[in-house]
């Protein structure tokens, strides 16, 4: 008798264990993820991924037991791909490719914005622009296609009739990642560079180029977000105590960037040199810094009208429609 109350007793005590560990359990760590994959860009739009990671804001909001790692990406169609392979959990891109692959089926959401601002156009030493007509047939350069700095510029240029080649125009374009557009621009290949900071102050002071199209004066310059914080649908359905907590952690770093500038430019200085190998002098920073904001909301009304514009350019092929690209759940 006491042998099969010992073993109903174990039985029972074995299958509240079970439900605890299932898919289905109501276990307080039921989808929580040891490892954390965040990615982001080696340019200042996304400043706040730096912050974040040197002052170790990620660990501490998700605590012990998870793991955080970083990956850096040379331009969003990489990022994107990564993002939806599962490859990364979650981190900064710039609006333009988030929305392109919305559009197509990704399993992408807005989850936070992350600075605003910070995309320069330049003109190469002794190429002459003086009027929007002066780009026709120039050779250009951004970081993809149909990227967020590309749509900013061709929107701009489209409304003097100005287009590239890709859609029956006369620019000539080609992309790269922003490192290497001084090198580029010294060497000839390439008239235009449409340049993430802090990359446009370098080219700048390295090559003598001219901003012929200001941060505040090319489209969506100072309404849309430059750059985003995302994650997949999937993620905030599993896990939406992380994703909480991925948020939690990036207000912090926009707060730190807001209240401490002078810290946040030698954290930028030396996250980039550590990804790129470049080290950017001081004064490049501060030039770069003085063309960007940094905020944690996302302004829906730009990011439509910018894809809106991307529509219009025949980077997407339907009509957009973003109601349920931005989960404002998070920061608010």
């Amino acid at each position: 008798m006491k042998r099969a109350i010992f073993v109903l007793t174990f039985l029972f005590t074995f299958a509240v264990l079970l439900a605890g560990c299932g898919s289905g359990g109501t276990s307080k760590t039921a989808g929580k993820k040891d490892k954390i994959i965040i990615g982001y860009f080696p340019n200042i739009n996304h400043v706040p991924a730096m912050v974040a990671k040197d002052k170790g804001y990620f660990e501490q909001q998700l605590g012990d037991g998870t793991t955080v790692e970083y990956k850096t990406f040379a331009e969003g169609g990489s990022f994107m791909t990564a993002l939806k392979t599962g490859e990364i959990d979650a981190g900064l891109v710039g609006p333009g490719p988030a929305m392109n692959n919305y559009t197509t089926g990704a399993d992408v959401k807005i989850i936070a914005g992350a600075s605003t601002g910070g995309t320069v156009v330049l003109a190469r030493k002794g190429v002459e622009i003086n009027s929007a007509e002066d780009f026709a047939g120039k050779t250009f350069i951004t970081p993809g296609v149909g990227c967020t700095h590309d749509v900013q510029y061709e929107t701009y240029l489209e409304a003097e009739g100005i287009t590239s080649q890709r859609i029956g125009g006369t620019m000539k374009h080609l992309t790269g990642q922003p490192a290497q557009y001084a090198a580029m621009l010294k060497s000839g290949k390439v008239d235009i560079a449409v340049a993430p900071e802090p990359w446009a102050a370098v080219i700048e002071k390295e090559t003598g180029a001219e901003v012929v199209i200001g941060w505040d004066e090319v489209s969506f310059g100072e309404t849309l977000p430059a750059s985003v914080m995302v994650t997949s649908g999937k993620m905030i359905k599993e896990n939406p105590d992380t994703v909480e907590k991925i948020i939690s952690a990036h207000k912090e770093a926009v707060k730190f960037i807001n209240e401490n500038p002078e810290e946040a430019q030698q954290i930028t200085i030396k996250d980039i040199k550590e990804t790129t190998g470049q080290e950017l002098e001081k004064d490049v920073v501060e030039l770069a810094w003085e063309r960007i904001g940094f905020t944690h909301e996302v302004d829906a009304e730009a990011i439509q009208a910018f894809s809106d514009s991307s529509y219009a350019l025949k980077f997407l092929k339907d009509k957009p429609d973003f109601k349920t690209l931005i989960d404002y759940s998070f920061i608010n």
